[in-house]
């Protein structure tokens, strides 16, 4: 089957313009259902990785201006001193990160690492005033800060005026709910037989306490500073690492770049790794940031 006419000569010049119309359509026909197909194979989709079962959203990890905060399994032992900060209007009546509505005048407070629901002793360490507060949010995500009060409990604390106070935060124990056994009524109880007598009840051991961690202890690093070209930041690196510091550089994404962070390894223990800090920031370093690896 022919889809054109044959062009003689003498014909019309209308036929001859018909013609090459249906040639210059003619690949749009053929090529007209080409964009409905499906390709063969679907593109690749790069997903998260799954989720651990069992660990509630509040205990995984998370990301906060290219810091990575990991919250601890338990509260038990926590001790920590600091600044005290607190968050009133613009918030109140936002959802937390536990999902409860922010009420600035409730008995809460917020946290970046300690399990939701701890409940803290705060002392005011200017004016020796207390509170007890309960961890349902995250924050404050500022540099020596370690805890952001509700309005109430902020001026229970004399810290609404000056907007910030030196504190001490103590974990309260966990108070273990008695489950009270249920008597059954519907047979009674079978005789006991004169002759045979009942073994004497075991008493059961105390439950071993879980062993109070040491929160002072761990690996602690000290940002040094953040480059967009990996030449500075192992210009810096170089430098503390003639002065026998072990220093690491890490890449991570921020405001749609990629940024490298010089970290200067300060110590093991937190109290020395802050002492290090602030001897930095005395010499020059202003933008210094304490983190655990």
């Amino acid at each position: 089957m022919r889809l054109l006419p044959v062009i003689r000569s003498g014909q019309p010049l209308q036929l001859i313009r018909l013609a090459l119309l249906c040639l210059v359509l003619l690949p749009f026909f053929c090529c007209s259902g080409c964009g409905k197909k499906e390709p063969a194979k679907k593109p690749h989709i790069t997903r998260t990785a799954k989720r651990k079962p069992g660990i509630p959203a509040t205990q995984r990890p998370y990301v906060i201006k290219g810091i990575t905060y990991y919250p601890i399994p338990s509260a038990q032992g926590y001790r920590e001193q600091g600044i005290a900060s607190w968050y009133g209007k613009p918030f109140h009546g936002r959802r937390t990160s536990n999902g409860e509505i922010y009420n600035m005048y409730a008995d809460t407070a917020a946290h970046k690492t300690l399990p939701m629901g701890t409940m803290l002793l705060v002392r005011n360490l200017d004016n020796g005033r207390s509170t007890v507060v309960r961890i349902n949010d995250r924050g404050p995500f500022v540099r020596e800060r370690i805890i952001d009060l509700s309005y109430t409990k902020a001026r229970e604390l004399d810290v609404v005026g000056r907007g910030t106070a030196r504190v001490e935060i103590i974990a309260l124990e966990e108070v273990e709910e008695k489950s009270v056994a249920s008597v059954a009524t519907s047979s009674p109880a079978p005789a006991r037989r004169p002759a045979v007598t009942t073994p004497p009840q075991q008493v059961a051991e105390p439950k071993p306490k879980h062993p109070i961690p040491d929160f002072d202890r761990g690996n602690f690093f000290v940002q040094m500073g953040a480059f967009e070209r990996i030449d500075d930041a192992r210009a810096q690196a170089r430098k503390f690492a003639r002065l026998g510091r072990d220093v690491v550089i890490q890449q991570y994404p921020a405001a749609g770049m990629d940024l490298y962070r010089v970290l200067v390894f300060a110590s093991h223990s937190l109290r020395e790794a802050r002492q290090y800090e602030a001897q930095m920031r005395q010499a020059g370093y202003r933008y210094t940031l304490l983190l655990a690896r």
